[in-house]
């Protein structure tokens, strides 16, 4: 299996160069100078409104449309037709939502889990505009010495559904346990289950903005009708893209684009306005980057690479996190502790007992010394930080680290370092 050579990665990110430690990637990558080019040769060369016939306009409209290529390889969508662009992944998920009304029936119940808002706000929108129910899919813990140890079961989401269940909207990975959903396993049960049921319809939503850094998306494997994942995330400029099922696109989603338009069958049914055209051009770079990463040229040898490599990055902060004198002292890993292919190394914690710490203190510690950056807070995933117990400040949350695959070993070791001695 290929590894990864590091200073070769980290040579395509300029913000690098600088020596400061990004360790919250959860929140945003850094960017490749390669899409960094393009939107500057976008705008320097075809900065111009689509569809025009003349020569800079069919440029402009050809580097448009080539971004759909990137997010169609990135997410193995079946077609082109079924992919598209937005501002954010709360944004798309808002407008499908929305596209959705006249599908719902009163009484129809949607599950839902207690991750980021963007995959949870819309659906409550929703289920409240068309009188639908919402279930929740709650984590539980895996660990009867860590409360907090929360982690989602297939087997407890099975329960939930029933001959009403008519959507259920799901986080590949979450943004603060940093925990892998099984999607395969838990779409293929839960459409058995609702088949067994008599549903009528049954569709699935899935949330990859915290999965897509780390591991290899394909929305045909898991049979699902509706993705998203931040372009910004992977390592792109600061936009979202969606997968809409054609099957969806048709029979589910009514058009929220202009009346006039004949976009039955178009993902643009889903945008309001054109996207920004520069970022679209900028992601075709995605794909080269990921797949430059080992000889392969192939996308699925890249995350292998990058996964596996990522468990290195893991091990020494889990280790020096769940380490029986940090225990002791009142770490209390938020999530599972497992250093294994089932979590990306996107690491949350507290510091409980007698002498607690605020999250923010821990955080204001770092900003202190200065060159590293994380962060603390709920992190969108309000719910699932507000139901955690024992009860914790919400808005205090938990000290997140995230890192991803152009990080190293070395800087996590320093990261370990400020944490022995703020929590010392």
């Amino acid at each position: 299996m290929a590894t990864l050579d590091i200073e070769q990665v980290r040579a395509c990110f300029p913000a690098l160069e600088s020596g400061y430690i990004y360790a919250d990637n959860a929140g945003g990558s850094q960017t490749t100078q390669v899409v960094i080019d393009r939107i500057v040769d976008y705008l320097s060369n075809t900065n111009v409104q689509l569809g025009a016939d003349y020569f800079v306009g069919t440029l402009s409209t050809q580097r448009v449309n080539e971004g759909s290529f990137t997010v169609a390889e990135l997410l193995n969508a079946a077609s082109i037709n079924e992919v598209g662009f937005g501002p954010s992944s709360t944004m798309i998920l808002e407008n499908i939502a929305r596209a959705l009304d006249n599908d719902i029936q009163p009484g129809d119940e949607f599950i839902i889990t207690h991750e980021h808002e963007a995959n949870n706000g819309p659906w409550k929108h929703l289920a409240a505009r068309r009188n639908a129910v919402l279930k929740y899919w709650q984590p539980t813990p895996v660990s009867a010495d860590n409360p907090y140890s929360v982690a989602y079961k297939v087997e407890e989401l099975l329960p939930l559904v029933s001959s009403r269940t008519r959507l259920a909207a799901i986080s590949a990975c979450s943004n603060v346990l940093g925990s892998l959903i099984p999607v395969e396993e838990a779409v293929k049960a839960l459409r058995q289950r609702a088949k067994v049921l008599g549903a009528r319809k049954v569709e699935v939503c899935v949330d990859c903005v915290a999965y897509a850094p780390h591991r290899k998306m394909d929305v045909q494997k898991w049979d699902i009708d509706y993705c998203v994942f931040s372009v910004y995330k992977v390592y792109g400029a600061h936009n979202s893209a969606a997968y809409v099922r054609s099957a969806a696109l048709q029979t589910s989603i009514t058009s929220i684009a202009h009346d006039f338009l004949k976009v039955d069958n178009d993902p643009y049914k889903l945008q309001p306005g054109g996207p920004g055209y520069e970022l679209v051009y900028a992601a075709t770079a995605v794909v080269p980057y990921l797949k430059s990463l080992t000889p392969e040229d192939d996308l699925t040898a890249s995350f292998d690479a990058i996964a596996n490599y990522e468990q290195e990055l893991l091990a020494p902060l889990l280790l020096f996190l769940t380490d029986a004198k940090q225990v002791e002292r009142g770490v209390r890993i938020v999530g599972t502790s497992e250093i294994d292919l089932s979590r990306v190394p996107t690491v949350s914690f507290v510091v409980i007992g007698q002498k607690a710490m605020k999250s923010k203190d821990i955080v204001g510690a770092f900003d202190k010394k200065g060159g590293i950056g994380i962060r603390y807070g709920n992190f969108y995933a309000y719910s699932l930080v507000d139901n955690l117990r024992p009860k914790l400040d919400v808005d205090d949350g938990v000290v997140r680290i995230s890192l991803v695959h152009y990080n190293t070993v070395e800087e996590v070791e320093k990261i370990v370092e400020v944490l022995r001695e703020v929590l010392s």
